[in-house]
């Protein structure tokens, strides 16, 4: 597995996936690498957890961290290859003869890192957990204001303050590209969004997963009132600006917000005074589960193009319903699991928020159809089997 980002060295849901899947594969017998960039993570955040995610039997991870500290993600971010980590990345990717090399986030690796030599008969696989390969922002999140109706690339990243990246304008990405197996997408949705942006490339589709939650021990509720749930990053693009203008004024339920990010400043100073908002922080994997089971629905309120929305799943696996916006692959998760309610503009959202604070029988009903869906399409065992497929495959396409 080769990502920039793998916990604790890590902010999203992306890597949270990847964790989960190399324990699926340890567990069932498989020998596991990971190789993951520390200089990457720290351009963003110093401090780590290591308890959070404790080290798995079957799992080796290598951890690139150079004495350049943020010059190789920065290289990479500007040419597009992995200058500073070239050498140990060939070196790790040919130490033992794997028989998959699968690629996850690889931003700041720059796209040749598709093209390293790999042992003989590898399969290279690629999962495109965000934009990145149509868009430089990675998130279709169009001058740090809304969702990219329209490609303005130069343009954006300039008012998003980053540098251009030239190399996207010559052919490395496609030739880097022409080097993969096969690419994956967590939704049909995210597959569709590449392909409408010019990705030539097929893609399968192949859902996030989780294991199922054990079964609840008694648990006080962490918060004295009926509360709706927000858990996610706090940017600008997960939408919860809009949200907190459901909580204002008086009212029966709150909401509890779990998360941290960059908005949060902004965020924290739009409630100043909102008695039924509440931040709870960032809540690691083994302390979010009450938040969970207690909330009368989580609400996914994403003002741009998700790859997948696993806050959902996750809400279901504890039977709990779900509200979100009907935008990106949301939609299509509360579809497929039947567990929700999507909501188009304000109006909506409150009237989904007053409707089930109301009524315990529809929470009830909507939690138990998710609970059932996610346990048929999104745990470890559809999942598995629908990854060696996919190997499965292009190793029968190779030697025919």
């Amino acid at each position: 597995m080769v990502s920039i980002f793998y916990p604790p060295y890590a902010f999203g849901g992306d890597a949270i996936y990847l964790h989960r899947l190399c324990k699926e594969l340890a567990r069932r017998g498989h020998q596991v690498d990971v190789v993951h960039c520390a200089d990457a993570f720290h351009l963003f955040r110093k401090d780590v957890d290591p308890s959070a995610f404790p080290d798995s039997e079957g799992i080796t991870v290598h951890r690139l961290e150079t004495p350049w500290g943020p010059l190789g993600p920065l290289a990479a971010h500007q040419t597009g290859r992995p200058l500073l980590y070239r050498r140990r990345l060939s070196r790790i990717l040919n130490s033992a003869p794997f028989d998959v090399v699968h690629f996850h986030n690889i931003s700041l690796f720059g796209p040749q890192v598709l093209q390293l030599p790999l042992p003989a008969g590898a399969v290279r696989l690629y999962t495109a957990h965000d934009h990145w390969l149509v868009c430089p922002m990675s998130v279709l999140w169009k001058n740090r204001r809304q969702a990219c109706d329209r490609p303005t690339c130069l343009s954006c990243t300039i008012r998003s303050h980053r540098p251009p990246q030239w190399w996207r304008y010559g052919s490395l990405l496609n030739r880097s590209a022409a080097a993969v197996d096969a690419f994956l997408a967590p939704s049909r949705f995210c597959a569709e969004m590449h392909r409408q942006r010019g990705f030539s490339r097929p893609i399968e589709v192949l859902n996030y997963f989780l294991q199922p939650a054990p079964e609840p021990a008694e648990s006080t509720p962490p918060h004295p009132r009926p509360y709706f749930l927000f858990v996610g990053r706090l940017e600008k693009y997960k939408g919860l600006q809009d949200l907190l203008r459901a909580f204002e004024g008086d009212g029966g339920y709150d909401l509890l917000v779990v998360g941290a990010g960059g908005y949060e400043a902004e965020l924290r100073a739009q409630a100043a005074g909102q008695s039924r908002v509440h931040f709870a922080g960032w809540k690691n994997q083994t302390q979010i589960d009450p938040y969970y089971r207690h909330a009368l629905a989580v609400v996914a309120p994403s003002v741009t193009y998700e790859t997948f929305g696993l806050v959902v799943i996750e809400a279901y696996a504890r039977q709990t319903p779900v509200i979100a916006r009907r935008l990106g692959p949301l939609p299509e998760v509360i579809e497929e699991g039947r567990g929700g309610l999507v909501f188009g503009d304000q109006d909506e959202l409150r009237r989904h928020l007053d409707r089930l604070a109301d009524d315990a029988d529809l929470r009830q009903t909507l939690g138990r159809q998710g609970y059932e869906a996610f346990l048929a399409k999104w745990t470890p065992d559809p999942h598995i089997r629908r990854y060696v497929e996919i190997i499965e495959r292009v190793r029968a396409q190779r030697s025919s």
